[in-house]
């Protein structure tokens, strides 16, 4: 509270910037209404991927406007611009980013995160950063981006799973000097207590509309790797990220069938209204690894195999074209693993620099 008092806030906040009231955390108020109840001076609301309120689908325009609840400005940060214009932050004196983040690169909060920070260096606003736990914290893994596959839904080179806290990640983005130009962003962090990285973390509010429970956001890393595919990874069901499945997939092999309808954080899944072949995994016991197996059988076992990837988008979710080719070739899960290593290697001695939780 005193380093936001007599300031002009703004907030770049969505449906899991909330304040607990109760130790079982089903009891919270918003961090926008809360701040408005202190009376603190809060201009606008930055709003990134799925929208303020958490109701806009994976990659859909996300609109500028007004909050219905507050009347406060929403200044879109996932539309024509993902970075926050000088003319937005004119009448702001400090930031506040409150996300929870899942901890996997393609997951947008963390580009949301670098183009904010940008902005406020180049605005010379202070940026505090209320931290909160990383669901998938525990582990490192996954192949690491490549600088010519850069995009929004990977900006840096770093592996798939990073198990960073949005709190350290800002002071790699900092220290590795990944900022446009180089910039530096005045940050505070203001730790989440009681955390450490080798606890898993049950995140009680969806962080996004595909991501319902825990074992959506255990699974997600893996069949994240979906979204570049033409397979559906359980959009359109209630069991998103929890289910994978295709029209085109063997059926003698494949025995679970589902089929996708429009539905809340889908109007247009993959394969909508079609029957899809594939796999249930609401009860799979993964952890604390990316796996590659799920992709392997789909390739292997397409009655088609060129409707499978859709290359480029493939190429921008995994961070590099070399998997994609290495699976057309053969190559198995664990050949293709051994190929991670020197790089997870050397971004975990870059990330131990980083950490402020153990």
């Amino acid at each position: 509270m005193p380093l936001l008092q007599g300031k002009r806030i703004g907030v770049v906040a969505n449906l899991t910037s909330v304040i607990f009231k109760n130790e079982a955390q089903t009891t919270y108020t918003h961090l926008v209404d809360s701040l408005l109840a202190l009376q603190m001076d809060l201009r606008k609301v930055f709003s990134p991927e799925h929208g303020f309120r958490g109701n806009v689908d994976a990659g859909e325009f996300v609109e500028s406007g007004k909050d219905t609840k507050t009347g406060l400005p929403i200044v879109s940060l996932y539309g024509k611009n993902k970075k926050a214009s000088k003319e937005s932050l004119k009448d702001i004196d400090i930031m506040i980013f409150d996300i929870q983040d899942v901890g996997v690169r393609f997951y947008t909060y963390i580009s949301t995160l670098h183009y904010m920070m940008e902005s406020c260096a180049e605005a010379n606003i202070p940026l505090l950063i209320l931290d909160r736990p990383n669901p998938n914290g525990h582990y490192v893994d996954g192949p690491t981006l490549e600088p010519e596959n850069k995009s929004f839904l990977g900006m840096h080179p770093i592996p798939l799973v990073h198990g960073l806290t949005i709190g350290e990640f800002a002071q790699m983005l900092n220290g590795e000097k990944w900022l446009e130009n180089q910039a530096q962003c005045n940050i505070t962090v203001i730790p989440a207590k009681n955390y450490t990285h080798n606890k898993f973390y049950q995140v009680p509010i969806r962080p996004s509309p595909n991501l319902p429970n825990d074992q959506a956001i255990k699974l997600y890393p893996s069949l994240g790797l979906f979204e570049g595919t033409n397979i559906n990874a359980g959009r359109g069901t209630k069991f998103q990220f929890q289910r994978y499945g295709a029209p085109f997939l063997d059926k003698n092999v494949f025995l679970f069938t589902y089929t996708p309808k429009e539905s809340f954080g889908a109007k247009n899944p993959k394969h909508k209204e079609v029957l899809c072949y594939g796999e249930d995994l609401k009860n799979d016991s993964l952890y604390a690894e990316v796996s590659l197996k799920w992709l392997i059988k789909v390739y292997n076992h397409a009655t088609d195999k060129s409707k499978v990837f859709n290359t480029e988008n493939f190429t921008k979710h995994a961070g590099t074209d070399k998997l994609q080719k290495q699976i057309e070739a053969g190559l198995s899960e664990a050949d293709i693993k051994a190929t991670w290593q020197k790089d997870l290697e050397a971004f975990k001695k870059l990330r131990a620099k980083y950490l402020i939780y153990n």
